[in-house]
């Protein structure tokens, strides 16, 4: 083979290792092609391993024997005893060869290519752990957790919806972005809109995802602003550390007036911050701060506060842990105020002795107090004396909420007597205090000489066809009563008699509620022939809840075709058991009515 020139060198030929290694790389031969320099090539190609045969110990022999020239004679016959002479190795070598270089070359630029083309993916820390889910934006804002292409989308939305909303800030006086759901960064991002603005004066921003990091955002913003009057972050989960965050920002502040942080999860720690505001705050007049978790400890931190602030006028704690010690405490500081006008304490469990201690602290209180909540806070008779003995020496009451308690007939009678002796107060509820016939007729009574009561809610008590007999009896020629609220009162039928026959002579209803009083056709009936009289006053009935079927929507529609000086303009019929021609009948009556008075009437079904 000497045209290939071929130089070979034989692993036999080292001395032998007893590794495993030494017999791996005896499979193995080292061979250089070519004719020239340029041409040789470093190959390593697989041979035959060498193993061993009943010749080799002749090799050997041989060696010992007679030396190098015979060891040659007898290896080069071994060697051609073997399985594959060069020529074929070569043959095979150059064939193969050339493939396996291509498939090599061609993985690895593959490789590269692979490498360059694909996505980079940002570089982390090494103690920061890869997200599961690549590509995906994970965000707590609703609407956020999106495929990044969807979310740019959303923040495009999301960033031209809040110009629109700055732009309002600059534009309007009062600007209403409630339930937005913009969260912390928005209001960061419309906060910067608020200082030294010159235009806005009232904004709500309730129900928007704030919590205490966002309310920082007013930080050096609402010190700045002299316009702004009325702040509404009611339904936002700001805390106490919220809370104590804005009382920081406006203890600098001179315009706000109104300030609500209703369901703020605000307790008694937060409460304490804004006792702390108005004692230095000269400028609130109305805070809110009802359905929150303010407890005995925050109403005494607010009593302290109404001892010394003198511009506050109305302080709302509806739906709060109060309790008779919050009562007690809050009495305390009502003694020395001077300048509350309305207060809200409906929904605190304050039951009878804390009726007891606040009803002494507002006898002794020096201002002119015109409201007073005590709606669903567990009274009883015992506690309606106390109320009542309130309300004879008021002279400054005007409304007075006792509703959802248990005053019953008892109480009903206390109040009645102080009723004949109060002259201030309008605006009286008594709804759901399990009053009977005989509590609605003492009360009835003293409507009798009463000129100053023109809403009575006496709704959601058991009085029955009698109680509603004793009251019509006594409306029908005395009080001064205009709006009457009477559902869910059991009158049925028979009841419903006797305020027809009453408002065939009343001049002073426009306003009468009878919902749910199982009216049925026959007490719709009665009411319609009243309709058919003249009756200047009445505006507006509301007959839900009755069982009424089409007769009685059949006399309703036409008693309005036969008044033609007919001055009701609105009727409910929600809730019954009207059809289509029923329906039918009172839309013909409503078009008849408005073609010949030209008044609109509109009935609800």
């Amino acid at each position: 083979m000497a045209s290939s020139s071929t130089s070979s060198l034989n692993l036999h030929s080292l001395p032998k290792a007893s590794s495993g290694l030494s017999q791996w790389r005896s499979g193995f031969r080292y061979q250089l092609f070519g004719s020239s320099v340029s041409r040789n090539r470093l190959v390593v190609s697989p041979v035959v391993i060498l193993h061993r045969s009943p010749r080799l110990p002749a090799i050997k022999a041989a060696y010992n024997s007679n030396g190098g020239s015979k060891r040659s004679r007898v290896y080069k016959e071994s060697q051609a005893a073997s399985g594959f002479p060069n020529a074929k190795l070569q043959q095979i070598a150059s064939s193969v060869l050339p493939l396996g270089s291509f498939a090599v070359v061609t993985f690895v630029l593959w490789k590269v290519v692979e490498k360059f083309m694909s996505p980079k993916s940002p570089k982390t820390s090494a103690g920061e752990s890869k997200s599961p889910t690549q590509g995906v934006k994970w965000s707590i804002g609703a609407g956020t957790n999106l495929l990044q292409g969807f979310a740019a989308k959303v923040d495009r939305e999301a960033k031209q919806r809040l110009n629109e909303f700055a732009k309002e800030l600059r534009s309007f006086r009062s600007v209403d972005m409630s339930g937005c759901n913009f969260g912390d960064e928005g209001l960061f991002f419309l906060a910067e809109s608020l200082g030294y603005n010159q235009t806005v004066e009232e904004v709500s921003f309730s129900a928007n995802g704030i919590t205490a990091a966002g309310v920082k955002a007013f930080d050096g913003v609402l010190q700045s602003n002299i316009m702004l009057k009325v702040l509404n972050l009611s339904g936002n989960p700001i805390g106490d550390e919220g809370a104590k965050t804005l009382c920081a920002t406006l203890m600098e502040n001179s315009s706000i007036e109104i300030l609500q942080l209703n369901s703020t999860d605000i307790g008694d720690e937060g409460a304490k911050e804004i006792a702390e505001l108005l004692k230095r705050n000269s400028t609130l007049r109305i805070i809110e701060l009802n359905n929150n978790m303010i407890d005995y400890s925050g109403f005494t931190s607010l009593a302290g506060a109404l001892l010394e602030n003198n511009t506050i006028r109305n302080l709302h704690l509806n739906g709060n842990y109060g309790g008779a010690l919050g009562a007690n405490a809050l009495a305390k500081g009502l003694e020395g105020n001077k300048s509350l006008r309305e207060l809200h304490l409906h929904g605190n469990s304050i039951g009878d002795e804390g009726t007891r201690a606040l009803m002494a602290g507002l006898s002794s209180h020096k201002g002119k107090l015109a409201l007073l909540d005590l709606g669903n806070n567990s009274i009883s008779a015992k506690g309606a004396f106390y109320v009542a003995e309130y309300i004879k020496r008021s002279k400054s009451l005007i409304w007075l909420n006792l509703y959802m308690n248990d005053i019953g007939d008892e109480g009903a009678e206390k109040i009645a007597d102080a009723l004949k002796q109060n002259r201030s107060i309008a605006t009286i509820d008594l709804g759901g205090n399990n009053i009977h016939a005989e509590g609605v007729n003492a009360i009835a009574q003293a409507l009798k000489d009463n000129a100053i009561i023109t809403t009575l809610e006496v709704g959601y008590n058991p009085i029955g066809p009698d109680g509603a007999k004793a009251l019509s009896e006594i409306l029908k020629f005395h009080g001064n009563v205009k709006t009457l609220k009477l559902g869910w009162c059991q009158i049925a039928a028979k009841g419903a008699e006797h305020v027809a026959d009453m408002l065939r002579y009343n001049n002073t209803i426009s306003v009468l509620d009878l919902r749910a009083n199982g009216l049925r056709d026959e007490g719709a009936s009665c009411l319609a022939r009243s309709l058919k009289v003249v009756n200047e006053a009445l505006t507006s009935v509301d007959l839900g809840f009755n069982e009424i079927r089409d007769d009685g929507a059949f006399a309703i529609a036409q008693a309005l075709k036969a008044n033609e000086d007919v001055t009701v303009t609105s009727i409910n019929l929600g809730n019954n058991f009207i059809t289509k021609f029923g329906q039918s009948a009172l839309t013909d009556a409503r078009d008849h009515v408005l073609e010949m008075t030209e008044k609109e009437v509109e009935i609800f079904f």
